[in-house]
């Protein structure tokens, strides 16, 4: 008789809880440290705004426990702390433009941050298995580029600071390009697990590098009309180079060849040089870019980077500084506003969450079994990646402005639905990546040995 013993790794919910509240802790220490700052005195939203943050928290916290068991026990921690430190900045944004907690942006983002929550919180309940959703691939594909189209539909379509990516229902305005990225990332994910063996067959050999054959470039050449398509109809240089960006890396995770990225970046380069030379709006953004302090133009570059060198590298101090005197210092420029007031080291200390999240991400996609999981996982995770460089870049001068937002730390209900649904996606993946396996024997074999087949316990 054959014995078949197995080892369950710990699900580590309580290291999550124990991260959980640490992060709530450091949320509620920014805030009073921002009313002591300001007012000298505890700030009145106090029990409001840490009570919100902790219930919230902790209810997702208790569905992981039951629905998700083996998620990462990481990602959640780190949202929630970057959720908080945002709804800091912007409430001490708040009391800069003399706005009450009843009509401050702080409260509204709270309201975005627990509906967001909700909605990942239903997607971890119904979604059982990610593996479910490549059955909907071309479902996927419709959706997200219906949605890319919704705001040029007349009659719902905004325009906002000069780009048309919005929709409005009476009072409420959401941009649904956040949402496309996902549902797209989903249907690329599906697409490419069915045909990367056609895009891996070699072509030609040209300097060093295998390109695809002719007939394989079509993917990647219509993944680069849309982005121009989406520039040229929405004036949105971020949510276009978000798009391409992300196919390319998947393409890349997918067939594992250089020639891809090196495709991508020549189409990449010669749409930047088109649409700079044919779009008023593109020229504007790299004239900012190359010459922020020119007169004539607008200072909000220029702005940011001066906050930025007040703060030095220890920072002015939470509520000591002039964040507000930046335009948007609340969404696009939030990175600037946290620069000036934690400094150098605090804002690197920021971005090492991000690291951390990203890791995570990629983590999960090289322990997940199957080849959806996997280039799903890399995707989102990517695209998290490239968003915050994109943004952190635009703001330091690397490249141009994009108008692309900080996940979790801008002001925006959109984004903050879109990037916690995200996180519910990867917490599924991870706790498909993290199950254990067992043995489970299945009868003799013709030989006589006991046989055993592998599977994953649920």
């Amino acid at each position: 008789m054959t014995t078949v013993s197995s080892f369950a790794p710990r699900t580590r919910r309580n290291v999550e809880l124990a991260l959980l509240l640490l992060a709530v802790g450091i949320v509620v220490l920014a805030y009073v440290n921002v009313g002591l700052s300001v007012a000298g005195e505890f700030p009145p939203g106090l029990i409001t705004h840490g009570t919100g943050l902790l219930v919230i928290s902790l209810a997702f916290h208790l569905l992981l426990r039951w629905k998700a068991s083996y998620a990462d026990p990481l990602l959640l921690p780190i949202v929630t702390l970057l959720n908080g430190l945002g709804l800091v900045m912007i409430h001490r944004l708040d009391i800069a433009e003399g706005r009450d907690i009843s009509e401050g942006l702080a409260l509204r983002q709270l309201t975005w941050s627990a509906l967001a929550v909700a909605i990942a919180a239903v997607v971890l309940w119904f979604l059982r298995d990610h593996r479910t959703l490549r059955r909907y691939t071309f479902t996927a594909a419709v959706v997200g580029f219906g949605l890319l189209v919704l705001p040029l539909l007349p009659g719902i379509g905004r325009t906002v600071n000069g780009s048309r990516i919005w929709i409005g229902l009476g009072p409420f305005t959401f941009q649904p390009g956040e949402i496309a990225k996902i549902v797209l990332a989903i249907f690329f994910a599906g697409y490419l697990v069915q045909t990367r063996d056609a895009l891996s067959l070699a072509g030609r050999k040209v300097l060093g590098f295998t390109f695809p054959r002719g007939r394989d470039l079509g993917p990647i050449l219509v993944a680069w009309i849309l982005s121009l398509l989406v520039l040229v109809f929405e004036k949105d240089l971020g949510s276009s180079l978000l798009l391409f960006g992300l196919f390319v890396a998947m393409l890349y995770v997918a067939t594992e060849r250089v020639s891809w990225i090196a495709i991508g970046l020549a189409l990449f380069c010669g749409g930047a040089y088109l649409a700079f030379l044919l779009f008023s709006h593109v020229q504007a953004r790299v004239n900012l870019w190359l010459d922020p302090f020119a007169s004539g133009q607008s200072d909000q570059v220029a702005k940011g980077l001066m906050g930025m060198a007040a703060g030095g590298l220890l920072g002015t101090g939470l509520g000591r500084g002039r964040p507000d005197l930046t335009y948007f210092a609340e969404s696009d420029f939030i990175i600037p506003s946290f620069g000036e007031e934690i400094g150098l080291i605090g804002l690197f200390a920021l971005l090492m969450l991000y690291v951390l999240l990203v890791e995570r991400g990629l983590r999960t996609a090289l322990g997940v079994r199957d080849g959806f999981g996997k280039l799903l996982a890399g995707g989102l995770a990517f695209s998290v990646a490239l968003q915050c460089f994109v943004v952190v870049g635009g703001v330091t001068r690397v490249i141009p402005l994009t108008g692309l937002t900080m996940p979790f730390l801008s002001y925006g209900g959109s984004s903050l639905l879109a990037n916690w649904s995200l996180v519910a996606l990867l917490l599924r993946i991870s706790d498909q990546a993290r199950r254990p396996i067992t043995e489970i024997p299945i009868g003799p074999s013709p030989a006589g040995e006991a046989k055993t087949e592998v599977v994953a316990v649920r």
